[in-house]
């Protein structure tokens, strides 16, 4: 039987503290190496190599392994909005340890007020670590996928009328929703709406633009707190490949975190850069 092994390793209290990234560019790039890793793991086991490994170096600084027996100190190098779905685990798909990232996970990796606080808490309060917020969100996402049944059909949104949490979550998403309904429209005719794919296509267009917008709506955080080392970046973490997918303008590459666009120009550019995609036209065509 083919297996594969992810071990967390340490070799001794005497270690020094493990390198944490220079900078936002650094740690974009370390984190799009670890995905890499990750997915490298399934690709071998898919191609029938008996055992697959993967060893993650954890610094005992960071378990609290040291003779002193002093705690930790936080010393996360990004943070990360992730989904709150139990399949999307964000320290394995990165390849990182204990300590490495601030992890923030709720449904949809929507902006509400909870979740700007623990970011916020994270740029005041990490100090020099921190590098990069990554916003993440994940190919077939329930609460985007709630959001866009609400649109095709609004009589289902008052089935969430007692449920107030569920309510305010899918206002939150209704938004990107409809701007990806028009991109997508302007970009293949009203008749789009009719294709079988439709609503799978319009899914996967709301999950990425909804990742990129947190991530401009966080960098504009940023510059307010003038946290000036601090970067954003987007993503969406693809369930069945394991890899990141993040159209970007001005180029063909959607693998690995990107950087989100700047201004409405920008967004444009990445509207169109979603839906000439390969995935994007692998379900409805060009």
């Amino acid at each position: 039987m083919n297996t594969i092994e992810i071990t967390y390793r340490y070799d001794g209290v005497e270690a020094s503290l493990r390198t944490r990234p220079a900078d936002a560019e650094a740690a974009r790039q370390r984190l799009n190496d670890g995905n890499r890793a990750f997915a490298e793991l399934f690709t071998r086991h898919d191609e029938g190599l008996r055992v697959s490994r993967r060893v993650i170096p954890v610094d005992p600084h960071d378990l609290g392994l040291l003779p002193s027996g002093d705690a930790p100190q936080q010393r996360p190098f990004a943070a990360v909005l992730g989904c709150a779905d139990a399949r999307v685990p964000v320290e394995l798909i990165f390849n990182e340890g204990p300590n490495d990232l601030f992890v923030v996970r709720v449904a949809g990796n929507t902006l509400g007020e909870d979740v700007r606080g623990s970011l916020n808490y994270a740029i005041d309060h990490l100090g020099d670590n921190l590098k990069l917020i990554a916003v993440l969100g994940h190919s077939g996402c329930g609460a985007v996928t709630a959001a866009v049944d609400v649109f095709l059909d609004p009589a289902g949104y008052f089935a969430l009328a007692s449920k107030h949490a569920i309510r305010a979550m899918v206002d939150r998403l209704l938004f990107i929703v409809e701007a990806s309904a028009k991109k997508m429209a302007e970009a293949f005719g009203p008749d789009i709406s009719r294709h079988p794919n439709y609503r799978e296509a319009l899914i996967e267009v709301a999950v990425v633009s909804n990742a990129a917008l947190s991530a401009n709506t966080l960098q504009r955080e940023v510059e307010r707190r003038h946290a000036h080392a601090v970067s954003t970046a987007y993503g969406v973490y693809l369930l069945a490949e394991r890899t990141i997918w993040a159209p970007r303008r001005a180029t063909d590459d959607v693998l690995g975190l990107a950087s989100p666009p700047d201004d409405p120009l920008g967004f444009v550019e990445f509207g169109d850069a979603v839906l000439r995609s390969r995935r994007i036209v692998n379900l409805i065509g060009s």
